[in-house]
């Protein structure tokens, strides 16, 4: 992978510090919750189907009290992207050399009361430079305080930016989030943006600011919810719901067939699945 130039080691160092903030406020909950558990990291490269050095990244996964799974991902990969990949890509059709970066979470809570949740920031260069990414929230039992809270966080933060992000990126989540086989939305909603491109400072401030959105709402959430007794009925209602997610993931989601063309690491890629889902 070539030497990144000052751009990507700047998203990079913000996805690897942001990393360190969530990792370090889960292990807070899983404290207040009398268990010990910590995140266990694992590190990883990357091989470019030429043969040369592709990057890499580290996977890190916690199993708690409270959260039964988290996965909390970043990687910096680079190199070309093989055969017809790489038309289906912004900016790679004309030239397939690329470079990615990003951070990449999903958690699977142990109390069904309390929401599982995904969130995925990420900078991109091509022949052209982007942001994207974004966070959604995915109750097994919707709780309406709960989804008006993290779309006002979600919302207060685009419209420190451009009054215009949050209809669109709301909408942008709800049109991807969606499971059409099922005819039913994953989760929540949340926001979802890409191609994210124009002033470098500018879309990098926005990204930052989803990410600091993402760790001021979710732990505020988990932490209302994750004292509440549940019953087997819930954790059954739980583990369909998974279900959907784990069916989404495998055949719709963007993230998981870039992981796989690219050469990630599979055990990062597959993270994002459910410890325990049942099918009816």
């Amino acid at each position: 992978m070539q030497p990144l130039d000052e751009q990507q080691s700047t998203a990079r160092a913000w996805f690897e510090q942001l990393r360190d903030l969530i990792c370090a406020e889960f292990e807070a909950i899983e404290r207040e919750a009398g268990s010990d558990a910590r995140f266990d990291y694992i590190a990883w490269d990357r091989a470019d189907p030429s043969g040369a050095p592709g990057g890499g990244g580290v996977r890190g996964v916690m199993k708690g009290r409270v959260f039964e799974k988290v996965g909390v991902n970043v990687s910096t990969v680079g190199g070309a992207f093989e055969g017809e990949f790489g038309k289906t890509i912004h900016g790679a059709a004309e030239d397939p050399r690329f470079f990615a970066t990003g951070i990449s979470l999903v958690a699977h809570m142990a109390n069904p009361h309390v929401p599982a949740v995904h969130m995925n920031t990420r900078f991109l260069v091509t022949t052209k430079r982007w942001f994207g990414g974004g966070a959604d929230l995915n109750p097994p039992l919707p709780v309406a305080e709960d989804t008006e809270d993290f779309h006002a966080t979600l919302k207060a933060a685009c419209d420190a930016h451009d009054p215009v992000h949050y209809p669109r990126f709301k909408k942008w989540a709800d049109d991807y989030f969606y499971i059409p086989h099922r005819k039913v939305h994953r989760g929540v909603g949340g926001i979802f943006y890409d191609h994210l491109e124009g002033d470098f400072a500018t879309n990098f401030a926005f990204t930052q600011d989803v990410g600091r959105a993402f760790l001021a709402v979710f732990p505020r959430i988990v932490r209302r919810r994750m004292g509440l007794p549940f019953t087997e009925a819930e954790l059954a209602a739980q583990r369909e719901w998974r279900g959907r997610y784990a069916e989404f993931n495998l055949v719709y989601d963007r993230g998981t067939l870039f992981g796989l063309k690219t050469g990630g690491n599979i055990d990062a890629i597959l993270m994002s699945l459910p410890p325990l889902a049942t099918w009816s």
